[in-house]
This record gives structure tokens, C-alpha cells and sequence, in this order.
């Protein structure tokens, strides 16, 4: 089961984030989605990270979902899901609400203090027209990860759709 959630990590979260991930994560703001267990699926990341912006607010770091979409990337499904975005309005639609509520999202976590960082970096339009993944082309699917990590932390289109057609990605962490 995925539970959507927005909490710093406790120390024994952060120590299976560092395992899931490699590496200690850099601009680890909150855990944004974990199981039943309490093991983490996906973080809110900071906007800046190591004075540049990061793409994308929500990083997938479940080993399980990551293979899944993994699977999911290479048998093609991003082709043949662009492909129907071109030709589905309803879901064309969805996938711009999806990335205008990823932006509004985003700028909301920033305080006024990183705000102000960010503008004066340069940074502002990147943080404020870039959608999920730092997609500027709303119309293409980069990355089916991070759609995902938007999904199970928030709500996204892209996500809904492959909970719909491939319900064996969510049930990979039960």
C-alpha cells in the first residue's frame, strides 16, 4: 500500500533512503510516500541543490518501483503513451494540470528567503515554467520516475494512468 505523507525522515528512514539510493541523498527535504511499513517510496527535494536548480520536486527512491518503470520504459511504454496523448484530449489535458500543479507545488515549498536565492541566481523561470522532471515540453513523457514520484506523493496523470494499465508497478511494494 502506498501512503502519501510529508515528514523529515526518521534516522532509521534515512538510513534505508542511503541504502535504496547508494548515497547519502543530497536536498532531501521530506519523505513524500512510503509503505505500510514505513519504508520510503519517494522525497521532496529541495528547489536548490549545491547552488543549482534540481529538476524535479518528488525523487522516486524505492528499489522496487524503480525496476518496474524501469520494465515499463524499456518495453516501449513511453512511445506508445505519448502516442496516445497525442490522440487522447482527456489525458492530454490531465498531463497539463498535472505539471501547471507540479509548478504551483513547487514554488510553494520555496520560502521567501530561497525565493529570493533563486532569482538571484537566475534560476526563477527554470523553477517556474519547468514541469515534472524539468520537462519544458508538456506534451512529451521523459521519465516515467518521475511522473511516478509525483503520483504516489501528490497526484499525477501520467501516474493514474499507469496505475490503471499496469497495476503490477503499485503492487510491487506490497
Amino acid at each position: 500500500m502506498i501512503i502519501r505523507t510529508d515528514h523529515a525522515p526518521s534516522d532509521a528512514q534515512l538510513d534505508i533512503i542511503t541504502q535504496q539510493l547508494g548515497r547519502t541523498p543530497r536536498g532531501l527535504q521530506a519523505v513524500s510516500a512510503e509503505d505500510s511499513r514505513g519504508t520510503p517510496l519517494a522525497l521532496r527535494v529541495a528547489p536548490l541543490v549545491e547552488g543549482k536548480p534540481f529538476p524535479t520536486l518528488y525523487w522516486l527512491c524505492s528499489r522496487e518501483l524503480t525496476v518496474a518503470l524501469s520494465h515499463l520504459e524499456a518495453d516501449g511504454v513511453i512511445k506508445r503513451l505519448e502516442a496516445h496523448l497525442k490522440e487522447n484530449e482527456a489525458l492530454r489535458e490531465a498531463y497539463r494540470q498535472s505539471h501547471e500543479a507540479y509548478v504551483q507545488k513547487r514554488w510553494s515549498w520555496i520560502s521567501e528567503q530561497e525565493r529570493a536565492e533563486i532569482e538571484r541566481l537566475g534560476f526563477t523561470k527554470a523553477l517556474t515554467e519547468r514541469g515534472v522532471g524539468g520537462i519544458t515540453n508538456w506534451q512529451q513523457v521523459r521519465c516515467l520516475h518521475t511522473q511516478y514520484a509525483h503520483h504516489v506523493s501528490d497526484h499525477n496523470a501520467i501516474g493514474a494512468w499507469i496505475d490503471e494499465h499496469y497495476p503490477q508497478v503499485a503492487e510491487s511494494v506490497n
